[in-house]
């Protein structure tokens, strides 16, 4: 049924192209805004393409001399083709084309918040292709830095934190093979942090979570003499991710919380003051979060995610059945980021 609705307005926006009272403009208009309402929420892929082949058609009938509306399309576009799931990179090679064809443009004629968000996506795009081996990752963080020039913190929090959120995943996944590793560790919690100062969990509760389970993460893997004070404030990040990431309401993001928890809990000793008594309490609620997140996994359908949480928490258990009832034993970390 959702094909056929997605069908019945492709047909009813090629109907209104095809409007011979309506100047080429208008049409073209017409058809972006009926593309950018298939984008939004999109029940199938099937939504995604019909939006690219709308936008395609747009430009077709789009008029010469009307740059500006042309490098909107463009630029909207590259947001479809940005979201469509595939394998390989074909589709991000596209929107990447199209954000670096649309921004000059807009750049001359186009509104700041227009050219700002444009370098947003075309940073994101750029980070992905980046983490399949092509494009580099400082191309990204420029983008952002370059939209942060518009976005910032007093007129526009919730983009704000976004890019904040972005720039800080964008440097922590650059390899730690460097001198300046730490640096950059230091500038992605920085990051998190400064983007957590703009939202709040009443009027921001989407982004506020995000940016907490990813500084949570943060904090988790540094490679600092901190380990202990780190994962600490790790979980209380995590704790305060959880007050939106609910079972009920979220439980994709619930369980990609509770299984970083888990992660967090199996390398803290029970008493930071005194690890050498072991971490078994720990160790138990790692066990359940892992057991917890790993039966939301299955039942969504994200099978590589439960494999790697029931291989954590096979590792737990034999864990804690090695250890003594005082003891949690010796711990091995494990990154794990979710």
């Amino acid at each position: 049924m959702a094909i056929d609705r997605i069908e019945d307005q492709v047909r009813a926006a090629l109907s209104a192209a095809e409007d011979a009272e309506a100047s080429p403009q208008e049409r073209a208009e017409m058809l972006m805004e009926i593309a950018i309402g298939l984008q939004q929420r999109p029940k199938s892929p099937d939504a995604l393409t019909a939006a690219v082949d709308l936008y395609d058609k747009a430009l077709s009938i789009c008029p010469a001399g009307e740059d500006l509306l042309r490098a909107r399309i463009v630029a909207r576009r590259g947001t479809a083709l940005q979201a469509v799931p595939e394998e390989g990179t074909a589709s991000l090679e596209q929107a990447r084309k199209a954000f670096d064809q649309a921004i000059p443009v807009l750049a001359e004629l186009g509104r700041p918040e227009e050219i700002a968000e444009a370098e947003m996506n075309l940073g994101v795009v750029i980070q992905n292709l980046a983490g399949a081996g092509r494009a580099r990752i400082t191309d990204a963080i420029a983008a952002y830095q370059r939209a942060l020039r518009t976005f910032e913190r007093r007129r526009f929090p919730t983009e704000f934190a976004i890019l904040q959120n972005n720039l800080a995943t964008a440097f922590l996944s650059i390899p730690m093979t460097d001198e300046r590793a730490k640096m950059r560790e230091a500038l992605a919690v920085q990051a998190f942090e400064e983007g957590l100062k703009v939202v709040n969990l009443i009027d921001h509760p989407t982004e506020y979570a995000m940016l907490q389970n990813n500084l949570g993460n943060a904090l988790q893997y540094a490679s600092s003499s901190h380990a202990v004070e780190n994962n600490l404030r790790a979980l209380d990040a995590y704790d305060e991710a959880l007050k939106v990431r609910s079972r009920a309401d979220m439980p994709g993001e619930y369980a990609n919380t509770i299984a970083n928890k888990a992660n967090c809990l199996w390398n803290l000793p029970d008493d930071p003051a005194n690890p050498e008594h072991g971490n078994r309490a720990n160790l138990l609620q790692a066990r359940a979060c892992y057991a917890e997140a790993r039966e939301i996994f299955v039942a969504q359908g994200e099978l590589q995610k439960a494999r790697i949480v029931a291989e954590a928490c096979e590792q737990v258990e034999r864990e804690l059945l090695a250890a003594p009832a005082a003891n949690g034993g010796g711990i091995t970390a494990v990154a794990r980021t979710m």
